[in-house]
């Protein structure tokens, strides 16, 4: 059985990272029939066995549709449990709310630094495409969240577009963090439900979301400084009053 709080992890070396990390919540482990013995692999199951987890073999054809990257998985696959992700409807439920939503922020140590920020402040979720982001479990996503990647509701979906387009039919307003604006953050007056959206560390916001944006905010600097690293964004965001 295949639950939805499941994130799949595929090639040996991230799971053998994985299988060595005591904080996260593992599943099962998937190997290939197909495999030829190796060190790797040996170390692999020596883990897993370790640590109790259940290992499933399958001939490759299965394998592949566990990991859904035939081409890179080398025979292993590894089921994470996150308790805390959810989909997008578990904002209908909530009055009001203030989320960050993450476009295309590819690095892994400013997606944990955000992840951490966020579960520490103001944020009560983050949204996150299974796609074009950071991925969620790596050994400097995990160090950089300092354990704190388990606490936050996370809202991982398969389009970040869609997702926002259903929020706002649901009366959330898109908050762009965009060096062009005039607005200040600071002096905004917040609706009930907040979205907030960082973009990619070097191209900002994609066009298609920018678009979509409600409103269109910056933090004024001092001193000429023009922008701040995505994570101390995120940090500001998730500590607004």
């Amino acid at each position: 059985m295949r639950f939805k709080n499941f994130i799949t992890i595929y090639g040996r070396n991230p799971v053998v990272e994985a299988l060595e990390n005591n904080e996260l919540k593992i599943y099962a482990l998937h190997l290939s029939k197909s495999n030829k013995k190796s060190d790797k692999l040996d170390k692999i199951i020596a883990l897993a066995k370790k640590r109790g987890i259940e290992i499933k073999y399958h001939d490759k054809d299965k394998l592949s549709r566990i990991s859904k990257n035939k081409k890179q998985d080398q025979g292993v696959a590894l089921d994470i449990i996150f308790d805390n992700l959810k989909d997008e409807s578990y904002l209908k439920d909530l009055k009001s709310y203030r989320v960050i939503a993450l476009d295309r922020v590819t690095n892994p140590q400013n997606l944990g630094m955000i992840i951490r920020s966020a579960t520490a402040g103001n944020i009560d979720a983050i949204i996150l495409a299974k796609k074009g982001n950071a991925p969620l479990v790596s050994p400097l996503t995990i160090k950089a969240s300092s354990g704190t990647l388990f606490k936050l509701p996370i809202i991982y979906i398969d389009s970040l577009f869609k997702t926002l387009q259903n929020l706002q039919k649901e009366n959330a307003t898109l908050y762009t963090l965009d060096l062009q604006a005039k607005e200040d953050l600071f002096a905004t007056s917040l609706v009930k439900r907040a979205i907030f959206i960082l973009g990619n560390e070097t191209f900002g916001v994609s066009k298609e979301i920018n678009e979509l944006s409600d409103k269109k905010v910056k933090i004024f600097m001092n001193r000429g400084i023009e922008s701040l690293n995505v994570a101390c964004t995120g940090t500001l965001l998730a500590f607004l009053k």
